[in-house]
């Protein structure tokens, strides 16, 4: 899937590795929130950099004393039209201080890409490329 990142469409170093499956051992790996919460001290030890996966009802607050050993959080919308993702993302930059990439997912229309950055976005995967 194409991921726009300052402006531009890059390639994505990324991998999301499903529940089921090992992470690579030094690729950069994205975990569902549920594997993030089962497995914290393994993944936190990692060398490679970690990523985690969130929907609109997870809780961010619970990655409070974790965020400084994540690279990235990808936060999904199921459909454009639901704004909780603009809500997680706000609190993650402003409330709980994340620095790392924040990746809008899911249900992405360019149109909305000024209005996730304001919130704190700074990466989108955009389903259709040629929308980009």
């Amino acid at each position: 899937m194409p991921l726009l990142k300052d402006g531009r469409l890059v390639e994505d170093p990324w991998r999301v590795i499903d529940d089921a499956s090992p992470l690579p051992a030094s690729e950069p790996a994205i975990v569902s929130f549920a594997r993030f919460q089962a497995e914290r001290e393994t993944l936190s030890a990692r060398s490679a950099p970690l990523g985690v996966k969130l929907r609109n009802t997870d809780p961010v607050d619970a990655l409070a004393g974790a965020l400084d050993r994540l690279a990235l959080i990808a936060l999904e919308f199921p459909k454009f039209s639901d704004g909780r993702a603009y809500s997680q993302a706000r609190g993650l930059r402003e409330r709980l201080g994340f620095d790392g990439e924040l990746r809008a997912t899911g249900d992405v229309l360019i149109d909305q890409a000024l209005f996730m950055r304001r919130c704190g976005f700074d990466a989108y995967e955009i389903a259709d490329a040629t929308k980009a």
